[in-house]
């Protein structure tokens, strides 16, 4: 019973998300401006340093009161905010809604191991010290269902504000890239990422687009069938030859594998 309450309570709490009021059609590395505030579950992730506050990493609203976001992107001697709403960091349009995050209040994934990135389990939650104001430009995100394996070359884009080059600057506006998904079966390949890749993750990309520094923890965002958004993937990693390396495919954490654990954090705390 209280299995089914759990399951229950995160189907409600994501009830009418996925659905952009702005369409996402009108960098990430080769990418391009995104439509603004068409991926409205797009967080910034941003830390404090000598009083001001500066863009981490991405995330993802997954209910009006809490962030997913990679483990990597966490550290424990860090004070964090998070920004929703968010579109050009260098004008505030408006929107945004910057919330600061409690230091109790960071779950990263009790298998995580920040020595091992490609050991997997690279993923986090935050909870929220305010509740989200849910509008047109913040909506939560909808997660898929536990377990579910996207095809290869399904169309997914990722979204943030990582660099647009490897090595270069951050961009001020959100970006997108199509990037689609390589499968497992692909990805695994010894002159791709071999042992690198675990089955609870995602590869999608390549030589073209991909993610980069400070794309991390934010959403791969993929269509359904339905018309409505998924969030797959937690960016995670990328080749450390480059963001757009040959037979290097970004590398999400696959939240299908960890739908149990985000359901019972949630209702624990």
């Amino acid at each position: 019973m209280i299995r089914l309450l759990i399951s229950f309570l995160f189907v409600a709490l994501a009830s009418g998300c996925g659905q952009p009021v702005y369409n996402p059609f009108s960098r990430v590395v080769n990418g391009e401006d995104a439509v603004p505030y068409s991926w409205p579950w797009q967080v910034s992730l941003q830390y404090e340093k000598n009083g001001a506050f500066y863009h981490t990493c991405g995330g993802t609203l997954i209910t009006p009161d809490w962030v997913m976001t990679a483990g990597h992107c966490i550290s424990s001697s860090r004070t964090y905010q998070v920004v929703l709403g968010e579109y050009d960091r260098a004008v505030e349009e408006g929107p945004e809604q910057v919330i600061p995050i409690n230091q109790g209040d960071l779950f990263v994934h009790p298998k995580w191991n920040n020595n091992c990135v490609a050991c997997g389990n690279d993923i986090a939650l935050i909870k929220l010290s305010r509740s989200a104001q849910l509008g047109d430009e913040v909506q939560v995100a909808c997660l898929p269902p536990a377990g579910d394996i996207l095809p290869n070359e399904a169309p997914c884009y990722i979204s943030g504000w990582g660099r647009l080059v490897t090595n270069g600057a951050l961009p001020d506006k959100l970006q997108q890239a199509l990037l689609p998904v390589v499968d497992y079966s692909h990805c695994s390949r010894w002159d791709w990422w071999g042992s690198s890749v675990k089955e609870n993750m995602v590869c999608a990309g390549g030589d073209i687009s991909s993610g980069c520094n400070g794309d991390s923890g934010g959403p791969l965002n993929c269509p359904t069938e339905d018309g409505t958004w998924q969030v797959h993937g937690v960016t995670s990693f990328v080749s450390s030859l480059g963001c757009n390396t040959l037979k290097k495919p970004t590398v999400f954490t696959r939240v299908s594998a960890f739908n149990q654990w985000i359901e019972e954090t949630i209702a624990s705390h």
